[in-house]
């Protein structure tokens, strides 16, 4: 986002927009959505088997992929996308929206980036717990 910042609006607003467009295809969707539906079954397994080693990191790695990266996904990093797709690039509120946009979006993204690295570690200390 810093090299989207230091564009002018106008042609970092048609690059997001680009993005925004490229980023919806069967691969990301797969690995999102595919992922959402293993932290499901995760979830449901690690309370179904609650007193076993590694459980607890099961959950909660879990717990963190839905709700801090698929949940803030959903809930504020698509809609914001949306908004900068209603843009016509060179527009009177081009200017106010991409610096909102810019502010809101990354930190949206580092919040999920975050969580998304925790939620990898949770999962990475059930295994350590399992096979130990």
């Amino acid at each position: 986002m810093n090299a989207l910042a230091q564009i002018p609006p106008t042609q970092g607003i048609a690059a997001m927009q680009s993005i925004n467009i490229a980023a919806i295809n069967p691969f990301f969707m797969t690995a999102l959505f595919g992922t959402a539906a293993a932290c499901v079954f995760l979830f449901i397994f690690s309370l179904l088997r609650w007193h076993q080693p590694g459980a607890v990191y099961l959950l909660v790695g879990s717990l963190l992929y839905l709700v801090g990266t698929l949940g803030v996904t959903i809930v504020f990093n698509v809609p914001l996308n949306d908004a900068l797709a209603r843009v016509e690039p060179g527009s009177s509120i081009e200017l106010s929206l991409w610096s909102s946009y810019l502010a809101n979006w990354t930190i949206w993204n580092h919040i999920r980036t975050g969580t998304a690295f925790a939620a990898a570690a949770s999962f990475t200390l059930a295994l350590c717990v399992v096979t130990n």
